[in-house]
């Protein structure tokens, strides 16, 4: 009986493989706190790349023809109170409201078949979440009243905006996010989240296609 005893004792203090079992409790934290990193490190690339990519298309696109149908072409006089005489032609819209006519924002979907579109596309899908399409670009064209002069080219500030993304993760902090709400559509799969629409503004300039002057 005093030898089982004695084994039973040695048993509970013995120590050998207190490592291990130690290293096997703590790995799956590190490696799930590896692969976080990892990930968002991942997720902030593609944001960076991804607004480096929408200023060059804001710039390519405020110096070529509209890439939406329906932006106005010059700038109109605007609605002139009873009495009052009409500005002449020239005068600049931020003279007053009703100088120059404050044409609705015109906003649409990018379009390979519009030359502009096309001309932006092939330089900066590389740089866009895996999946963009040209149709993910929204283009907006918003009037504003301290750009340009009446009778002259409509001068709108350009609005370029990435949409519809989404972000996987490789590790399962897909799956947790998802779990508190991060991942708010839920027709995403499990390991995705929605990736944040990002935007980039530029007046446009006066340059028309280029080669009227």
């Amino acid at each position: 009986m005093s030898a089982l005893i004695r084994i039973t004792r040695a048993f509970w203090r013995d120590e050998r493989g207190a490592t291990l079992v130690e290293l096997g409790m703590v790995m799956p934290a590190f490696l799930l706190l590896f692969f976080g990193i990892i990930d968002f490190g991942r997720l902030s690339f593609h944001v960076v790349t991804a607004e480096k990519a929408l200023q060059i298309a804001a710039r390519i696109a405020a110096v070529r023809p509209p890439a939406c149908d329906g932006v106005a072409v010059i700038n109109t006089v605007g609605v002139v109170p009873n009495g009052e005489i009409a500005p002449k032609y020239g005068t600049n819209c931020r003279a007053g409201s009703t100088v120059c006519a404050q044409p609705a924002d015109v906003t649409c979907a990018g379009d390979e078949t519009n030359d502009t579109v096309a001309e932006i596309w092939p330089l900066i899908s590389g740089a866009l979440p895996i999946g963009a399409t040209a149709a993910d670009l929204q283009f907006t064209y918003a009037s504003d009243p301290n750009l340009g002069f009446l009778g002259g080219p409509f001068v709108p500030v350009l609005t370029v905006t990435l949409t519809n993304q989404t972000f996987t993760f490789v590790s399962p902090l897909g799956a947790l996010a998802g779990m508190t709400g991060a991942a708010d559509n839920p027709d995403l799969p499990a390991m995705s989240i929605s990736f944040p629409d990002l935007s980039v503004s530029l007046p446009a300039e006066d340059l028309a296609t280029g080669n009227t002057g």
